[in-house]
């Protein structure tokens, strides 16, 4: 598809070192790396993510996803993910689109785009999805990266860009998905609202029942449906929330282990070294001290 070779050339004229850089358009940011990466464990937001060269491997617990330029990844809740470029060289780098998701404004759209086809059988009710990547969808992505060339029409000729890519994304192969994914009405955003829950008070415990009169579900509900849609349980988001954010603090707010595993609700020290050795491959001072000494090896990507 011609689409990819010219996005490419847009992402590397706008990213002329390896990194994650925000641009002049809202909630766009273009991604580079010319070399593969570790898997780096992080809290995945709302997003499109179109590569446009090379490949990336996400995982959401035990469930794989490899995607390259041929498909684009859909993420509608905050998800903890681990994340590994696994394409990638000086000559030809990975290179990658991310828009973050306005789900308000895509939701309304839900509303008022028809649908495709009958709703095929046995639709996945994860957060996230992969799609093919079509001509068309690639030529609304076009429309707005070539902006990036003509910063004076962004504010008037970006929302319509973005706009006609959201109804690619909405009449796409996984349109009966993403609908479901962000009808306001759906299971899904029932088990967002015990996200926000867990996400707001990750560092208290809770209960089953508490959290799910929050997400106004019956606790067996919550239970099963928080699993079918995050691939993990509550207790098991929370966690991973809680060695996260520990990881952040030891990292860039030069905490150590113990003062971090009570900042995020840990009362022993030995589980909290424990499960973060588990999650991270190895315990907390050995890790950060190898993301300190190698950074570009691990980045969220």
């Amino acid at each position: 598809m011609p689409q990819l070779d010219e996005l490419a050339a847009i992402v590397a004229q706008n990213t002329r070192d390896d990194g994650i850089f925000d641009t002049d358009i809202p909630r766009l940011s273009l991604i580079r790396f010319s070399t593969t990466t570790q898997p780096l464990q992080t809290l995945q937001h709302p997003a499109l993510c179109i590569i446009v060269q090379g490949s990336k491997q996400v995982m959401l617990a035990d469930e794989i996803y490899v995607y390259g330029p041929a498909r684009h990844l859909v993420v509608s809740v905050d998800l903890p993910v681990s994340s590994q470029i696994i394409e990638a060289s000086p000559d030809k780098p990975y290179l990658c689109i991310r828009l973050d998701l306005d789900l308000p404004a895509l939701g309304t759209m839900i509303m008022e785009v028809a649908p495709p086809a009958a709703e095929p059988a046995g639709i996945c009710s994860k957060a996230i999805c992969l799609a093919e990547t079509s001509p068309q969808f690639l030529e609304s992505a076009l429309r707005l990266l070539r902006l990036l060339d003509s910063p004076d029409d962004i504010a008037y000729l970006a929302p319509l860009a973005e706009r006609e890519l959201m109804y690619r994304l909405l009449r796409g192969p996984q349109a009966h998905k993403v609908r479901r994914m962000l009808m306001p009405d759906s299971r899904l955003q029932q088990v967002n609202r015990a996200i926000a829950w867990i996400r707001q008070h990750y560092a208290a415990p809770f209960s089953i029942e508490q959290l799910a009169a929050e997400a106004r579900m019956s606790p067996s509900s919550l239970h099963q449906h928080f699993r079918d849609v995050t691939a993990m349980s509550p207790l098991q988001y929370q966690k991973q929330l809680r060695l996260q954010e520990a990881r952040r603090l030891i990292l860039a707010n030069a905490y150590d282990a113990a003062t971090a595993a009570q900042h995020v609700g840990y009362d022993s020290p030995s589980q909290f070294s424990r499960e973060y050795r588990r999650l991270f491959g190895a315990p907390p001072i050995q890790d950060v001290t190898r993301l300190k000494q190698e950074p570009g090896r691990y980045v969220e990507a």
